[in-house]
């Protein structure tokens, strides 16, 4: 017996040497890893531990993003009746487009969520700012409704065949020269869609500031003592505002408020100038529809096929 029980303690003696000793850690892997300031994981402080769990939305080319929303908004509460501001806002906006980019290219945090938000945000700013030259411009409005149709369904039809057919992993601004060499260029050069995009906000811009230096008032076509109030040429005091319409924020009241806040030389050369480049952009715009919805088509076509169709018709 007292071999017995020796040769027992010696075999389990040697089990608990072959068994490692759990330690808290161990019993709580999650305890691992380390939390850095961002409140993700860091493996760098943590050898051995799983790979970091990183948070996209704090990225920084995104928090850019945020900011550009942010701009974008506060520009469009100035539109109305504050041009030099809401320009500046909307400019800087614009501008941080690019900065974005570079970020995520420095910091290598390039990704899907802000290829999105950045598009997005272009589609929308682009979007308002042409929704307020149409109250503007009446007479034209038709037109900034097609470019506004134009801009959306291109650049959804683009970045939604791009998934499809390219897969999850491909780019919307990698486009192959066998399909659209200008397409490329476009999306491929950062100057020509720098250049492209920066021109294309500025035409708009130019309209914008031109909906502020309008011809010279009539006065004869107000109530005389209004009329009297009012200058040829001159920008209309608020207060005569309400006594002539009875809500100042009518469409009516804010094209008197608008009349000859700014001259009309300056915005005039910008849109001269920015012209070509704008129409440039809305020529990039059809084609991309065209050339995405043709390989659409294409991936139809070939999934037809898979499915065996069209079917052949049955003989009798």
């Amino acid at each position: 017996m007292p071999g017995a029980r020796t040769r027992r303690q010696a075999a389990l003696a040697a089990a608990a040497d072959e068994t490692p000793i759990k330690t808290g850690s161990e019993s709580h892997p999650e305890e691992q890893v380390v939390i850095n300031g961002n409140g993700t994981a860091n493996a760098e402080d943590a050898p051995g531990a799983p790979p970091s769990k990183e948070n996209i939305f704090l990225f920084v080319p995104n928090l850019i993003g945020y900011v550009r929303i942010v701009l974008a908004i506060s520009s469009l509460y100035y539109m109305p009746l504050h041009p030099r501001t809401c320009s500046i806002l909307y400019s800087i906006s614009c501008l941080l487009d690019a900065l974005d980019g570079y970020a995520a290219r420095y910091y290598e945090q390039s990704t899907r969520f802000g290829a999105v938000l950045d598009m997005v945000t272009d589609r929308c700013t682009t979007a308002c700012l042409l929704v307020f030259l149409s109250s503007a411009f009446p007479r034209w409005a038709i037109v900034f409704q097609g470019l506004i149709s134009l801009d959306f369904a291109s650049h959804y039809m683009h970045m939604y065949t791009t998934l499809v057919m390219g897969g999850s992993q491909q780019s919307h601004k990698q486009v192959d020269k066998s399909r659209s060499w200008l397409l490329n260029l476009y999306y491929t050069n950062r100057v020509v869609l720098f250049i492209a995009c920066a021109l294309n906000e500025t035409f708009f811009i130019a309209l914008y500031l031109l909906s502020f230096s309008s011809p010279i008032l009539s006065p004869a076509l107000l109530d005389t003592p209004v009329a009297d109030k009012i200058q040829a040429g001159a920008e209309v005091n608020s207060s005569v505002l309400r006594q002539v319409f009875p809500s100042p924020y009518s469409a009516a009241a804010l094209e008197l408020a608008r009349a000859n806040k700014m001259d009309s030389t300056v915005p005039w050369i910008i849109a001269g100038i920015s012209l070509p480049v704008m129409l440039y952009k809305q020529f990039m715009n059809i084609l991309q529809l065209i050339k995405a919805s043709k390989w659409l088509a294409e991936g139809d076509i070939d999934l037809r096929r898979e499915q065996g169709l069209p079917r052949k018709p049955k003989t009798a």
